[in-house]
């Protein structure tokens, strides 16, 4: 019975103790070999005390496996609703704000462990990684110098232009507005074409939904762009109140977080499917609505975009 054990190729560095004792039991049951407890457990490395304890527990191991499946299922349905892009935070804060349900981040990183989640994660392109620049830019300075949030609402606002490709080979443009504080989608707009209405849409509906009233030190971050070096754009910016400022030339770390909120839209969001421009306007209205107002965030209190932002106002 040993030269099976063997045989079976299976090394007893690979096991853990607890499949080691499974082992144990499965042989002495089905060869009937009761009153070889000693000779198997010394041939697995493990002690008889550890194996009779681990067959008294038996009912302990059987509670925890059905208590870890029920979660389980939890845990899945909020991986399945983010498509694979939930990690151990974003799925505590969903459990705790929509299900009610408080469950410690170990565990949760636990049963992802055993249960083969793996959140889906950006990573960097090194290909892609700008070099820096030194010199500043000719036209604007930078204000910010990557100071971001600046612990006010309405205070930072960031801005660029994106490309959305739908349909078969079609092309939108997508320009949005980013509070530096709360994070929010404060205002944007898509359009089939890149000229100059594009951002002047934008600011327009950035102005309606301040309602015109605009922050005394109020800034409007931006690249060096065509649109945004543009005489015309440069006026209107100053005539709403808000002081322009943009990133140094070459160097897209100057305007982190609306690149990074792209990056993950583009992530997150099947646009290419899209075979209409009117299909797209309301799949990109329907995800900044979700992204402000359902998006939970560890480093905001635990709090949607929209939360956080009252809970400032109101501190």
């Amino acid at each position: 019975k040993a030269r099976r054990v063997r045989k079976a190729g299976v090394s007893e560095e690979v096991l853990t103790p607890s499949e080691k004792f499974e082992l144990i039991e499965r042989i002495l049951r089905r060869f009937s070999h009761p009153h070889m407890t000693r000779y198997f457990c010394g041939l697995a490395g493990v002690s008889r005390s550890g194996y009779y304890r681990w067959l008294r527990t038996e009912k302990t191991r059987c509670d925890r496996e059905e208590a870890d499946e029920k979660d389980y299922q939890l845990i899945k349905r909020i991986y399945d609703a983010k498509k694979g892009r939930a990690g151990v935070r974003t799925i505590k804060m969903e459990l705790e704000n929509r299900k009610n349900v408080v469950m410690n981040h170990k565990r949760i990183r636990r049963i992802m462990r055993k249960y083969n989640l793996v959140a889906k994660i950006r990573c960097a392109n090194p290909y892609k990684k700008m070099a820096q620049a030194t010199h500043e830019h000719k036209i604007r300075p930078n204000l910010l110098k990557r100071n971001f949030d600046q612990g006010e609402p309405q205070k930072v606002f960031l801005t660029d232009i994106t490309y959305l490709f739908y349909g078969n080979g079609k092309k939108a443009y997508l320009s949005c507005v980013k509070d530096g504080a709360t994070r929010e989608i404060v205002a944007y707009h898509l359009s089939e074409s890149l000229q100059m209405e594009l951002v002047y849409r934008t600011l327009d509906k950035l102005a309606e939904q301040l309602d015109h009233s605009i922050h005394p030190e109020a800034i409007l971050h931006s690249d060096q762009g065509v649109h945004y070096t543009n005489p015309a754009y440069q006026k209107r910016i100053i005539e709403l109140g808000l002081t322009p400022s943009m990133s140094r030339k070459g160097n897209c770390w100057d305007n982190a977080p609306i690149e990074s909120f792209f990056g993950h839209m583009k992530d997150e969001l099947d646009y290419s499917d899209c075979m209409c421009f009117a299909e797209l306007v309301e799949l990109v209205s329907d995800y900044i609505y979700d992204y402000n107002c359902h998006c939970y965030q560890w480093t905001l209190k635990k709090m949607t975009l929209n939360e956080y932002r009252s809970h400032l106002l109101s501190a």
